[in-house]
């Protein structure tokens, strides 16, 4: 009895050690295939997992308790990420060429967006294991678009856009094997991201070839695809683009969304009970990120070249800038705690992780980070469209 006893504890012991993952998190390390697993509440790295390939722009979401995170490379890997023991459980190469993707309603599906060959495939949150593969096949010369802005949906539905042939997609995968697959076609030029509400409502697809965005009721997909914000830089010189906007749930504030303008200075403010343009912020550069912090109150902006080693606070009350951050050269991205009391903001060629009180702004630490871009913490697994 007792030799048994000690067999147990000594596989205990081996085992990983006993903890939550809620305040758990990743670091994409994009220059060394790498990622960092860290410990949010006490602001450290745990550990390093090596050998994802190419993470120049990587993505992850969740399982549904958090303890895994599919890692989705530039170079079409998928690997399945173990967070409690710090390694890679399953990798599988999927595409040539891939930028995101998402996790069903109920966990157990994973959807990789894909460029090259361009569509979406689906796979085995448990396995890896290839499900269904839907290409982005488009016109009558059989043209595969790149796949952008995917998003899960509730009814285990993923939704994406089509960046060259101008559609929406709705893929209902109740039935895995056999998915139904709805096409919006004709919703405007170059849609190159996707927003779902919080709620999985409503898709709203930026477009990156005219100044306006595509609209999608989930509730009433029968309606099809509505246009809002048009022309809404209008009498405006557009500027060039150094890198693409994105959209996301991360830039809801109330009842209020918060969108980088293409091509302009601006912060668009959209009224989500009417869908109509309720104001517009002047910023200082050309913003690529724009995230909400959990309790709605402040707004923070990233930007693209040459202003991208700056990062500016806006107040959701007055909407105007409060606080301008410089956390480094090359900021690519940050990520909000789960109740939004410190944010972590990545500086690429400063090799480093800026963690800030988003009451104080005061610097509350920093981590050694290879190549740091983005930031993806657990409590992403319960919600929509992250």
């Amino acid at each position: 009895m007792l030799f048994m006893t000690a067999l147990f504890l000594l596989a205990g012991c081996a085992g990983p050690a006993l903890r939550g993952t809620g305040d758990l998190g990743v670091v994409i390390e994009r220059a060394s295939g790498s990622v960092q697993i860290v410990d949010t509440s006490k602001r450290v790295a745990i550990a390093t997992v090596k050998g994802l390939g190419d993470l120049s722009h990587a993505s992850l979401v969740y399982s549904r308790d958090g303890r895994y995170a599919y890692v989705f490379g530039r170079d079409g890997g998928l690997s399945k990420v173990d967070l409690l023991r710090g390694v890679i459980e399953r990798r599988v190469m999927q595409a040539g060429n891939s930028i995101g993707g998402a996790i069903s309603q109920d966990g157990t599906l994973v959807a990789v967006q894909n460029y090259v060959p361009g569509g979406v495939k689906v796979f085995s949150a448990d396995t890896l294991e290839l499900i269904a593969d839907v290409p982005s096949t488009y016109g009558s010369a059989g043209l595969r678009s790149k796949v952008v802005g995917l998003a899960d949906a509730p009814g285990n539905r993923f939704v994406w856009s089509l960046f060259d042939a101008g559609e929406i997609w709705v893929g209902d995968f109740s039935n895995p094997g056999k998915p139904r697959i709805d096409k919006f076609r004709n919703v405007g030029r170059q849609p190159y991201d996707g927003l779902i509400t919080p709620n999985g409502r409503y898709y709203l697809a930026g477009l990156f070839g005219e100044d306006g965005m595509a609209l999608l009721d989930l509730w009433h997909p029968e309606q099809g695809v509505r246009r809002i914000l048009d022309g809404y830089g209008r009498g405006q010189e557009k500027l060039p683009v150094y890198k693409m906007p994105h959209l996301r749930g991360w830039a809801v504030a109330g009842r209020y969304a918060y969108l980088p303008a293409v091509g302009h200075h601006e912060v668009l403010v959209v009224d989500m009970d009417t869908w109509l343009e309720a104001g517009h912020i002047q910023v200082s550069s050309q913003p690529v990120f724009v995230i909400a912090r959990p309790d709605g109150r402040q707004v923070w902006v990233i930007y693209a070249f040459p202003d991208n080693s700056k990062v500016d606070v806006i107040d959701t009350e007055t909407r105007s800038i409060i606080k301008q951050l410089a956390p480094g050269k090359t900021v690519l991205h940050l990520e909000f705690t789960p109740r939004g009391e410190s944010v972590w903001v990545s500086a690429r060629d400063d090799n480093r992780v800026v963690v800030y009180d988003t009451e104080t702004f005061i610097q509350r630490s920093v981590l050694s980070a290879e190549s740091p871009s983005g930031i993806f913490f657990t409590h992403r697994a319960a919600r929509i469209g992250f």
